[in-house]
């Protein structure tokens, strides 16, 4: 009789870490999508794209790695991208018809569908940052402009001069787009969507829009289930891309949806919604998921998107076409 006990312990034990050995964590970025070619890409900002991407995915990593949460794995990529002059966010955000910076961020909670988001943010250092603060500390999924700088402050995130978010390379643009009169450059968007090993996900984006878009002009970033949305039940994802068509579109959401309710693949989803309704309708962009099984899509209809994925202590990769 002992024997019998003793072996019903060890194989509920053997379960027990079976089941433990199976939980895994995955993760994948973006750093926009767009007219993305070798032609106009040079080999040597090829080299720094994917440096920085590997960075963002390490500095993720390093969260899911050692036991951390999804939202806290998604905010440290998204910083380095944010803080690195190569991407349309943060300090590389581009500049409105006015000659100004303003950027929008969002983020969301897959464990309880809890969201935050800003928009129209001009001193935020990482607006990132800003939307989890509105997420956590306050009653409300959306402030913008004026508001939303002044809660950042308040809740004594690093607020930093307009022009910190300056860059030569941003304002050549803007010039050169300004003389043309005409809407370019306008992917550059960064996201994350993560899967830890407690079986959360979670999704954030960041950017700075247009360039030479309307004072006040608002995409799909900052936009719960336009840009952004994490279920637990579904899946987690990050767009870049034509904000309009995105917002129209409920593109996040859709690609839940189709899982939870036509029980589609994250494959068939995000292949569904981004090469089809959204083609169809003349919308481009892309996507990056991550189900709640691990699975990993990045999709996109345009001729590149920046992007990486990470999971399981699996050397990171990272693509641009």
């Amino acid at each position: 009789m002992k024997f019998i006990k003793l072996l019903f312990w060890v194989m509920i034990m053997f379960i027990t870490t079976a089941s433990f050995s199976q939980h895994k964590y995955a993760m994948a970025i973006h750093g926009g999508a767009g007219n993305i070619t070798p032609q106009n890409v040079s080999p040597e900002m090829q080299e720094k794209y994917k440096a920085k991407l590997k960075e963002a995915l390490l500095a993720g990593e390093e969260v899911l790695k050692n036991n951390g949460d999804a939202l806290d794995a998604v905010t440290a990529a998204i910083m380095v991208m944010e803080n690195s002059p190569l991407f349309n966010a943060g300090k590389g955000a581009v500049f409105t018809a006015e000659g100004t910076n303003e950027m929008d961020a969002s983020i969301m909670d897959g464990k309880n569908l809890k969201a935050g988001a800003v928009a129209g943010v001009q001193t935020i250092k990482n607006p990132i940052l800003g939307a989890r603060a509105v997420m956590e500390q306050s009653p409300h999924v959306l402030l913008s402009g004026n508001g939303a700088d002044a809660f950042a402050k308040e809740k004594e995130l690093d607020i930093v001069d307009p022009s910190y978010f300056f860059t030569q390379s941003r304002w050549d643009s803007y010039q050169r787009v300004k003389k043309k009169m005409e809407q370019g450059d306008k992917h550059g968007t960064v996201g994350c969507v993560a899967l830890d090993e407690h079986g959360n996900l979670a999704a954030g984006t960041s950017t700075g829009g247009m360039t030479m878009k309307m004072h006040g002009r608002i995409g799909d970033s900052p936009i719960i289930g336009a840009g952004t949305y994490a279920d637990n039940n579904t899946c987690a994802v990050s767009c870049t891309g034509h904000g309009e068509y995105f917002i129209r579109y409920a593109v996040a959401y859709d690609i839940s949806a189709l899982m939870k309710y036509k029980n589609l693949s994250l494959q068939e989803a995000t292949h569904q919604v981004i090469m089809k309704k959204l083609k169809d309708a003349g919308g481009d962009g892309g996507v990056i998921a991550v189900d709640h099984k691990g699975n990993i899509s990045m999709v996109f209809n345009t001729t590149g998107m920046f992007r990486g994925t990470i999971s399981n202590g699996r050397k990171p990769e990272v693509y641009i076409y």
